[in-house]
């Protein structure tokens, strides 16, 4: 299963400082600038980071923000919602551009000990899966073989995508795109025969393309 997290920049960021004294550092400046710079997946993504018809952000990553902005505020409104991708969250992480990230990140020990960021809670479980559409008359992942399959550079998703093609002795090619939405996208478009990503993450981006119904989650998880 893949490990969900809140990633907390307030006790890790620069090599070489103590854990105490980034903490220390970063709410120091965080209070100073009297709101809680926050990273969600972007530019949305429907039941975990989503701004409504009035631009306020919704959604279960969201939740954390503002909880975090009431423990130290005691104001849940306190925050500055960043929508960022894959390729930029961990550098505005570590550049101080957001404070926290509570978005969809896998919690790996590389993550721990070469980007030096710190996982105080575990918020999400889930399993990676992929996503087809009904008219492949395709009902399990293991006839995927040598299929397109749309998916996020840089990331453990496309690792584990590559790993399980290779352990099943399947071949497949990598459709690969930065952003979610413009990803998913192309999956509607039909540029990738599947869309792998966290399940439930595929089953927030069905609701996003014509038709949702013609469209199924394997029963596999990576």
């Amino acid at each position: 299963m893949k490990i969900k997290f809140l990633v907390g920049a307030c006790i890790a960021s620069l090599v070489g400082l103590s854990q105490p004294v980034m903490a220390g550092t970063t709410l120091d400046a965080i209070k100073q600038r009297g709101s809680l710079k926050c990273a969600v997946q972007g530019p949305s993504n429907p039941g975990f980071g989503v701004p409504d018809t009035q631009g306020r952000w919704q959604g279960f990553n969201v939740d954390f923000c503002r909880a975090i902005a009431i423990m130290i505020f005691g104001d849940g409104e306190k925050i500055q919602i960043s929508p960022l991708t894959t390729q930029t969250r961990f550098p505005a992480l570590q550049s101080g551009e957001v404070d926290v990230l509570t978005n969809n990140t896998t919690f790996v020990l590389v993550r721990d000990t070469q980007l030096k960021f710190n996982f105080p809670a575990i918020t999400f479980f889930d399993g990676q899966g992929i996503m087809v559409p009904k008219k492949l008359n395709v009902q399990s992942a293991l006839k995927l073989d040598g299929a397109t399959v749309c998916v996020q550079p840089g990331t453990t998703t496309e690792l584990a995508l590559t790993d399980f093609f290779r352990k099943h002795n399947m071949k497949f090619t990598p459709v690969v795109i930065q952003a979610r939405d413009e990803l998913t996208r192309a999956y509607a478009e039909g540029r990738c025969d599947a869309l792998t990503s966290d399940a439930t993450t595929l089953a927030a981006q069905r609701t996003t393309v014509p038709n949702p119904a013609d469209h199924i989650i394997l029963p596999e998880r990576l």
